[in-house]
């Protein structure tokens, strides 16, 4: 079985009658594993199926969709173990020491 089989098998069980590009989604997923990470290749392809179908998309429309994640993706300059810059590296005080059995905490 090739890829175009399994597209067209997995058309069937989808019930589709869209015409896919998989080049287009290959070279998307590609660039997307290689500069932000491997496991947003495969959200990116979701996410692109969905606006396309949100949209009514045909080729041309679904084209310009992934366009514009292709230059998000290739200019996406923070590597997958870069630190998220809105996580605050603040120390955090030591309290081992401190009876904390009379505490109350609300729920």
């Amino acid at each position: 079985m090739n890829l175009h089989d399994w597209i067209d098998e997995l058309s069937d069980v989808l019930d589709l009658e869209a015409e896919i590009d998989e080049a287009l989604v290959l070279d998307l997923a590609r660039t997307v594993a290689h500069t932000v990470e491997r496991p947003a290749a495969p959200v990116t392809a979701y996410m692109l199926g969905l606006a396309a179908g949100a949209a009514g998309a045909g080729p041309e429309q679904t084209e310009a969709l992934a366009a514009r994640a292709q230059r998000l993706a290739e200019g996406w300059d923070r590597p997958a173990d870069a630190p998220d810059p809105d996580d605050v590296d603040e120390e955090i005080p030591d309290d081992s020491l401190v009876d904390h059995t009379s505490d109350r905490f609300e729920d």
